[in-house]
């Protein structure tokens, strides 16, 4: 857990549980809230022109969304819905500001939170450059595990389609399809019930 819950609810956070697909914030709102998850799993999104969705993150709890909007002036760039019923605490920007002001060690965690953050982002990036299908696909896959506490082999369940793998890599589905196949035999991932496994 990012911040301990019960100094969530000291500092005036509420407790909501929200349904399936429902829509925490959409790109372009003002952020006014820290929002940690204490049950289910968001995912950030975003549609390109052609109305095309593209999921940049899935979160699970434990997690916070989009805490880094709090530190600067600027919208959000992407939507926050749930995949599945969640609970969250949701704490006010200004009662955030006034947490992180009054416990040094929360603060510092959020710094090493944001920097993994932000290093997983750069990893993602440069092997989404790459010509090779699999590089693509295993930076994705490892970026999207890095959210996930239990980083032992074959213990996240990704909560992605193969066609969502596609969307997120730039590559065909045909070639996902392939191309997990091919990892499933070199022992990176397993596919259990048809769901993948890394």
């Amino acid at each position: 857990m990012l911040i301990p819950e019960q100094l969530l609810l000291s500092y005036g956070a509420e407790t909501e549980t929200l349904e399936p697909s429902h829509i925490i914030f959409n790109e372009g709102e003002n952020p006014k809230y820290y929002y940690q998850i204490i049950e289910g799993r968001i995912k950030l999104n975003h549609y390109n022109d052609e109305g095309k969705e593209l999921i940049l993150a899935i979160l699970d709890k434990g997690l916070s969304v989009c805490e880094l909007l709090l530190f600067i002036d600027k919208t959000y760039p992407v939507n926050a819905v749930t995949f599945e019923t969640c609970t969250i605490l949701k704490l006010p920007k200004s009662h955030f500001t006034k947490l992180l002001d009054e416990n040094p060690a929360i603060s510092r965690d959020i710094n090493k939170f944001l920097s993994e953050r932000l290093y997983y982002k750069y990893i993602m990036l440069e092997n989404n450059s790459s010509l090779r299908p699999e590089t693509r696909i295993t930076g994705m896959l490892d970026y999207h595990k890095s959210f996930y506490e239990d980083q032992t082999k074959f213990s996240y369940e990704v909560p992605l389609t193969r066609q969502q793998i596609a969307a997120l890599t730039a590559l065909r589905v045909e070639t996902v399809v392939r191309t997990v196949k091919k990892l499933e035999k070199e022992n990176y991932l397993k596919i259990i019930n048809r769901k993948i496994y890394v």
